[in-house]
C-alpha cells in the first residue's frame, strides 16, 4: 500500500497533521477510532467520503511513521 497517493500534510489542513486527500480527516483521528474497536464497516457507514484504502493508507502510514521512530533512553542520576 502507497499511503502517499492517499495521505497528505499541509500546513493549512488541521496545522499540518497527516490527513486522508480530500478530507479533514486525520490519520490520527481514524488510527484512534480503531483503537476505541471501531471496525472498518463502522468508519466507512459513518463517513462515506471514505474508502478501505483510505483507512488502509492511515495503517500504512503509521506504521512507517513507527519505523523510523527512535527512542533513546534518559539516565535519571
Amino acid at each position: 500500500m502507497d499511503w502517499q497517493e492517499r495521505i497528505t500534510i499541509d500546513a493549512n489542513i488541521l496545522v499540518g497533521k497527516p490527513v486522508i486527500k480530500g478530507t479533514r480527516l486525520s490519520v490520527e483521528f481514524i488510527i484512534n477510532l480503531l483503537a476505541e474497536r471501531w471496525t472498518e464497516e463502522d468508519i466507512l457507514q459513518n463517513y462515506p467520503g471514505l474508502t478501505r484504502e483510505d483507512i488502509q493508507a492511515c495503517l500504512a502510514y503509521a506504521g512507517a511513521a513507527l519505523q523510523t521512530e527512535k527512542v533513546y533512553p534518559l539516565h535519571v542520576s
